[in-house]
């Protein structure tokens, strides 16, 4: 044996010598930080959609999330506050609706969607939990704290080390709806309103918070309002790249309401998510710090004229919780797809018309967000999926080996 290593060892390197100078071995990939997969959870929804948090844990979301929004809390007065007591942490939980099967009892000092959250804490540690304030209906107050971004900070602050819910919560989303621009109603708190908020919750809640923001889709709006300013103190913004058109007034012609890119006879030139993203992106905000939305239900017309985007329409179509919007797990056995357009899909049933985002366009817009390196996405919100999540799953495909881009070796 040692006659045989002796000779051995020099004839490779003879054999190597004849080879040439050797090249480098290509370094190890550097992977990215985890994708951020986010998706909002309603308070609301434990009334008449029948969504408690135990559906979380069924159709596997908790093991597919990174983060839960718990939207919404509201803003009084220039200060955060509980949105429904009742729902959030007074309302008895059944066995049957219970994370761990265990019903609520009335000594329980917390009980509703806030004991439960807790529960699935203790299931899935990994799981953060953020709590946001605002929405389209209860922005209004934001204008106010604007005026006092300490006060509103600190009040946040007490609000999640409450000694009943201490611990559910590692930090808070803002969804003001708009900075600087029109929602429901119209602000002037100026460009850098936004960014002292959350710089005023960065001090209050530490470097440890994860503290978001949601952002409109409508370039307009992005425009008012200096989001480089407001991504500096913010772990990242979630871009709302839904909603760009509906069945409203103004809209008498069928367009999907959620499209990746434009396509000829869109209504309005840069209505899509690659022109939000990009917009972002110009101003500043960097890839890995932005999330873009997907809209877990569709929105539809009546009275349709045509199979494709751009028919002539009556009106919305009829839908259980409101005119021209239906749920992801409605329209998939109700109305399925009859084509795409832009990266989304639109379904032609009888005199209606829908578009919505499926498993297959929701894969394209993952794909998509990984060539610009974004940070992740989010989903508005998780009732809208089939009971086996099949939206979220599409969503949360782990990135291949060769999707992991140089740019994103940081973030959030």
């Amino acid at each position: 044996m040692r006659v045989r290593s002796a000779f051995f060892v020099p004839l490779i390197l003879i054999l190597a010598a004849c080879r040439g100078p050797s090249r480098p071995m290509p370094p190890e990939p550097v992977p990215g930080p985890p994708r951020v997969v986010a998706g909002y959870f309603t308070e609301w929804g434990v009334y008449g959609r029948g969504f408690p948090v135990k559906k979380l844990v069924t159709s596997r979301a908790a093991g597919r999330l990174t983060h839960v929004l718990y939207a919404f809390g509201k803003v009084g007065g220039g200060r955060c506050g509980v949105g429904d007591a009742w729902a959030a942490y007074r309302r008895p939980v059944t066995a049957a609706d219970s994370v761990d099967g265990v019903a609520d009892r009335p000594s329980d000092p917390l009980r509703g969607n806030f004991g439960q959250l807790r529960k699935l804490k203790a299931a899935y540690p990994d799981l953060r939990i953020l709590w946001s304030f605002g929405g389209w209906t209860l922005s209004s107050g934001f204008a106010e704290a604007a005026r006092d971004p300490a006060g509103f900070a600190a009040s946040c602050r007490a609000l999640l080390r409450d000694p009943r819910w201490a611990g559910v919560f590692d930090g808070i989303d803002v969804d003001w709806e708009y900075p600087n621009a029109c929602g429901l109603a119209c602000d002037t708190s100026g460009p850098g309103a936004l960014a002292r908020l959350l710089g005023a919750l960065r001090a209050a809640l530490g470097a440890g918070a994860t503290i978001t923001a949601a952002v409109p889709g409508d370039v307009r709006k992005l425009r008012a309002t200096d989001y480089a300013a407001a991504a500096a103190q913010a772990n990242w913004l979630g871009a709302m790249t839904y909603d760009y058109f509906g069945a409203g007034p103004a809209d008498t012609r069928t367009a999907p309401h959620s499209p990746l890119t434009g396509y000829p006879g869109i209504p309005r030139t840069g209505a899509t998510t690659e022109a939000t993203v990009s917009e972002l992106l110009r101003q500043g905000v960097p890839a890995a710090k932005v999330l873009f939305g997907v809209g877990f239900y569709g929105r539809g017309w009546t009275g349709v004229g045509g199979a494709g985007p751009g028919a002539t329409a009556t009106g919305p179509a009829p839908g259980r919780y409101g005119r021209g919007m239906e749920d992801y797990r409605i329209l998939a056995g109700r109305c399925p797809p009859t084509g795409t357009v832009a990266g989304t899909a639109y379904a032609r049933c009888g005199a209606q018309w829908w578009s919505y985002d499926t498993p297959a366009t929701i894969r394209g817009k993952v794909a998509y967000a990984r060539s610009r390196a974004l940070g992740g996405a989010f989903a508005w919100e998780l009732s809208g999926d089939t009971p086996d999540g099949a939206l979220l799953a599409a969503l949360a495909e782990p990135d291949p080996p060769s999707a992991a881009p140089a740019e994103r070796r940081s973030g959030p």
